[in-house]
């Protein structure tokens, strides 16, 4: 089965070209959605947040509140630490069971869509790694105007993150998302010739 990586810095559109590639019966295991799994009421890693975080990131539904939970979190690296070493081994965990369910199922592609893929050095467990890349004034561009951001919030976000140069040197392909979504699925149609080539 080949394993491949999709990442792209926030505001980059990794998670539209995730949508492309599902819509052409690629199997997608998304990274962020694990995340919020394995927080859902009655799994441990709840209760582990609980005790090191205190009751009140917990809302009345009995569901994670994650703003509340962010405002604990990322006020220092200590704090971000710990969140960290209870959320990502489980994530891991769930990744790493997903791909060998897949594998067992017969499927020919798995794409992991990971934003911190590079970040955390998890390019190189992958036979193949996509970096979707748009110039940073761009992505700045896009956040402020379809999300709503403030501008200096996305600007720290995306400092937060690899610089796009380390990115780009982990890929095997690059996705220009530069332009409208059409010039997407156009550059999309390499990418998919190239995926079903490595595949065979």
């Amino acid at each position: 089965m080949l394993k491949i990586g999709l990442t792209g810095g926030i505001g980059s559109g990794k998670s539209t070209v995730a949508d492309l590639l599902s819509s052409e019966g690629f199997l997608i295991i998304d990274a962020d959605q694990i995340a919020r799994e394995i927080v859902e009421p009655g799994q441990p890693a709840l209760a582990e947040l609980v005790e090191a975080f205190g009751p009140e990131i917990i809302k009345e539904d009995g569901s994670l509140d994650r703003p509340g939970l962010a405002a604990k979190a990322f006020v220092d690296p200590e704090h971000t630490a710990l969140l960290n070493s209870i959320t990502h081994p489980r994530i891991a965990e769930e990744t790493a069971r997903r791909f060998a369910e897949a594998e067992a199922n017969g499927t020919k592609v798995a794409i992991y869509d990971m934003p911190l893929l590079v970040d955390k050095g998890l390019d190189r467990g992958m036979d193949m790694v996509l970096v979707v890349d748009v110039n940073v004034e761009e992505r700045v561009r896009r956040l402020v105007e379809k999300r709503g951001l403030g501008e200096e919030d996305v600007r720290r976000r995306i400092d937060s993150q690899v610089p796009d140069e380390v990115r780009l040197k982990a890929a095997d392909v690059v996705i220009d998302n530069n332009g409208s979504l059409d010039d997407l699925k156009a550059n999309m149609k390499n990418v998919i010739a190239e995926i079903l080539t490595r595949s065979k």
